[in-house]
């Protein structure tokens, strides 16, 4: 599931930022505020999970595999 996810979140963040390199291996520094607000509400709706501002840190923004764990963390404390 997990290459499925991030194929999903790929496209998802790429067609509402085109001009971000989401291969980058350090994204957080390609995106500006809007572009980090953009993407944790785009991953909370579609995921049905809850992100905020505490969520937005270099670390969980890093790379799209990290925006992947990120998610896939957030849906696991979901279920418990």
């Amino acid at each position: 599931m997990e290459q499925n996810m991030k194929q999903q979140i790929r496209a998802m963040l790429e067609e509402a930022l085109p001009i971000v390199d989401f291969d980058s291996d350090f994204l957080f520094s390609e995106l500006d505020s809007l572009g980090v607000t953009t993407i944790l509400m785009m991953l909370s709706d579609t995921y049905d999970i809850r992100l905020d501002a505490t969520d937005a840190t270099p670390k969980n923004l890093r790379t799209l595999d990290s925006i992947v764990a990120m998610v896939e963390k957030k849906l696991a404390e979901k279920t418990t």
